[in-house]
């Protein structure tokens, strides 16, 4: 199983770090996959050995974006947890996963291109930060309001 609870992460990262291995970590809410995530994720887990995505949970979803989420957490978790790219799930209540990058100290942080990389909360925590291109014309937003004007 994929999903794992802070204690469960931190344990796993310690073993994988004694056996060489680099962690990756992104975050996002995932809440209409499409091609730009599976984008992000295919280039997140190219920077390392270990991709950890940390979901955000309904209400921090809702914190976030009005109106938000479209599919709950217990649907998003399911989705990802069949995507081969992610090794594991954390799942965060709090705006951003500041809590969880100064836990689990990733060697990479993988942010989408709308970031800039002096204003990515936690890169203090990690090894490096490496910012991921839109793929164009992708984004649950644009998806949304498509949906909403036919």
């Amino acid at each position: 199983m994929k999903l794992k609870d802070i204690v469960e992460l931190k344990e796993i990262v310690r073993d994988l770090r004694n056996s060489g291995k680099k962690i990756v970590f992104t975050n996002g809410c995932f809440d209409i996959l499409h091609p730009g995530h599976i984008h992000l994720l295919k280039t997140a887990k190219s920077f390392g050995d270990c991709l950890i995505l940390g979901l955000n949970s309904d209400s921090s979803v809702s914190k976030i974006k009005p109106n938000r989420p479209i599919m709950n957490q217990e649907a998003r978790i399911n989705v990802l947890s069949e995507i081969g790219l992610i090794d594991y799930i954390v799942v965060f209540d709090e705006k951003d996963p500041v809590n969880i990058i100064r836990k689990i100290k990733p060697d990479v942080l993988v942010k989408g291109g709308d970031w800039k990389e002096d204003k990515v909360k936690g890169k203090e925590f990690a090894g490096c930060v490496k910012i991921v291109e839109y793929l164009k014309d992708w984004s649950t937003t644009k998806i949304i309001e498509k949906i909403r004007n036919e």
